[in-house]
């Protein structure tokens, strides 16, 4: 697993596998190949492929050198390779790498929503940069990037989602709440983002924090959840798989949390890369796993993905404001954490009783 922690997702975050909508068109933050975006170069097209071979055996480090090389190759006008640049760059904390990717897409970019999306993918890369740096002025450069694209699409709202985190790291809290609230007013739909970005107007302070991604799923008894619908609530993610050894080792641990914080304000969710739905349900009713259970089908599925899980057993504790505040691979003790996040969930909780 790469080693830059939760940055790419914080994945936040925001915006790393959000789809974000320009003037009608979905782009997501790192596009899929389409016809023109690929090397044109004979040499490139090797290397590149190269790189794509190297992702399936997650080798991203390798993956990434690919990618730069045939860009390199193709002088500069490879948009898969850019993106791709982008993407694992960011993950790997190859910042300079990243920047590159993001350089080229502004200098190759020709229409005004080619302009937004390259200003916006800029600005994202130096947002991550900032917050893994903690260098005020790399936030600077990523609002005067945002500021750019939003020039090109005014109407663009992950760019001014992405501007409000940026400006509340900035400190400039009133101009991020402004930002929040034109997104707030653009979104109609109740979206997870949507809620997020209230919550952001009401506490500036968790524009700031190492929130965890918002996601909703939907558990194996058919009920539903969702991130921030549990604020209040500690929350507990365990990515696992049936066919994993040392994730059958943990689970009489994982089991053991569930039963001894039960009717405590604390959710445990158990999280399947399974691809087998079968084996998965035959497995959960063998071993009474009677907590939430979802099925995510694989690493490449949608919570996997915004979480960056790529080796499991895998957990994250979220405390009662949705803020990440630990994660381990492997089994761990981690009742010390929990015990510590569900007392202050309780205090919290009682003291807004009181007030009302």
């Amino acid at each position: 697993m790469r080693r830059t922690g939760f940055w790419p997702y914080i994945i936040e975050l925001f915006v790393v596998i959000l789809t974000v909508f320009l003037c009608g068109v979905s782009f997501p933050l790192a596009a899929q190949d389409k016809p023109g975006q690929g090397p044109t170069n004979e040499k490139a097209q090797r290397t590149y492929l190269e790189g794509l071979d190297y992702l399936r055996k997650r080798m991203t480090g390798a993956a990434l050198d690919n990618f730069k090389k045939a860009d390199k190759q193709d002088g500069g006008h490879c948009l898969a390779c850019q993106l791709k640049m982008i993407k694992y760059g960011t993950q790997l904390g190859e910042w300079k790498i990243a920047e590159t990717g993001a350089e080229e897409m502004v200098a190759e970019a020709q229409s005004p929503k080619e302009t937004a999306l390259a200003h916006y993918q800029f600005g994202v890369v130096l947002f991550y940069e900032g917050m893994n740096r903690h260098k005020g002025e790399i936030f600077d450069h990523a609002h005067d990037e945002l500021a750019k694209a939003l020039a090109a699409a005014p109407k663009f709202p992950g760019a001014i989602l992405a501007d409000g985190r940026v400006l509340a790291y900035l400190k400039r809290d009133d101009e991020a709440k402004a930002r929040f609230q034109q997104y707030v007013e653009m979104e109609a739909e109740d979206t997870l983002d949507r809620q997020r970005a209230l919550r952001y107007i009401s506490d500036p302070e968790l524009a700031r924090a190492r929130m965890a991604p918002p996601f909703t799923v939907t558990t194996i008894d058919g009920q539903q959840i969702s991130l921030d619908d549990l604020t209040g609530k500690v929350v507990l993610i365990d990515f696992w798989a049936t066919w994993c050894g040392p994730c059958r080792a943990a689970l009489p641990h994982v089991r053991e949390i569930a039963r001894k914080f039960e009717g405590q304000p604390l959710v445990v969710l158990s999280v399947s890369v399974d691809t087998d739905e079968n084996k998965w349900k035959e497995f959960i009713a063998k071993n009474e796993m009677t907590w939430p259970q979802y099925c995510d089908h694989g690493f490449e599925g949608p919570v996997a993905r915004l979480f960056d899980v790529q080796a499991i057993p895998h957990t994250f504790t979220i405390d009662a404001d949705g803020v990440l505040q630990d994660e381990h691979i492997g089994d761990a003790s981690i009742e010390g954490k929990l015990k510590k996040l569900v007392k202050r969930a309780e205090e919290v909780g009682a003291a807004q009783k009181a007030q009302q």
